[in-house]
């Protein structure tokens, strides 16, 4: 039970990817950490703490396989890897719509698929993926990344009924916006960032949460714990969530 696990973490040179890798190169006792993205100087700052690092993008298959090659059999993988492009529906680019889609769903499944065999071998094994309040209750201008979160919710909900029998946990973390450079570049207008103030969560916190699951059969955590409710009330009446929400995202 206290082998030191094999553990993989995607979108590593970034936000909550980048703060989880750290966390964990902190017990060099309990954990091999490889990770993969497409920032080298993060990458490499990783490898200084500990890590190993491959530089690759996910959404790539051929990339994809060469990662799973060179890391071998894994027990732990955290899919972090994520876009975000927040734009009314009919202003988004055909490139922004395919980028979200591959990056934040398509590609962690394909990943997956992959991964399956081995733990499914060995008997054991957790998947952490991080989702996002957005795939409980959009908002406006994020239908797309709304999508893809979502889109990954149902698939982690199916996931955790077919591996549980093997012996693998399946958790998803769901954060709200968090404070890192992914809500500038998701929104260039800055009214995003403006709208949430305060409200904005650590990206520390986010990464402790995502540690704190490891080894545990955690199904989901909703960060901050209210946005439990949130979502609770949105399916009890959709209509008064989003009445509320929208005067928060739809500022010029």
């Amino acid at each position: 039970m206290n082998k030191r696990k094999t553990l993989l973490v995607t979108g590593a040179t970034s936000g909550v990817g980048y703060a989880t890798a750290m966390r964990l190169l902190s017990h060099p006792d309990r954990y091999t950490v490889y990770v993969t993205g497409r920032a080298p100087e993060k990458l490499w700052e990783l490898q200084n703490e500990g890590a190993i690092p491959i530089p690759a993008d996910i959404t790539k298959t051929e990339e994809m396989e060469s990662i799973l090659k060179q890391t071998g059999p894994l027990d732990i993988v955290i899919f972090s890897a994520g876009v975000g492009h927040f734009e009314p529906a009919h202003l988004l680019s055909d490139e922004a719509i395919r980028s979200m889609m591959d990056t934040n769903f398509i590609a962690p499944v394909e990943m997956t698929k992959r991964i399956l065999p081995q733990m499914m071998e060995q008997q054991e094994g957790q998947l952490i993926y991080i989702g996002s309040q957005a795939g409980k209750v959009a908002t406006p201008k994020a239908s797309v990344y709304a999508a893809s979160k979502h889109a990954l919710i149902g698939y982690t909900n199916a996931l955790r009924m077919e591996v549980a029998p093997f012996g693998i946990h399946v958790s998803i973390i769901h954060p709200g916006p968090i404070d890192t450079p992914f809500i500038d570049g998701a929104d260039r207008t800055g009214n995003y960032r403006s709208s949430l103030g305060n409200h904005l969560l650590n990206v520390g916190t986010v990464a402790d949460a995502v540690v704190q699951t490891i080894g545990k059969p955690v199904r989901e955590i909703n960060l901050p714990g209210i946005m439990g409710l949130t979502s609770k009330l949105y399916a009890l009446s959709p209509g008064v969530v989003e009445k509320v929400g929208r005067k928060y995202f739809m500022k010029k």
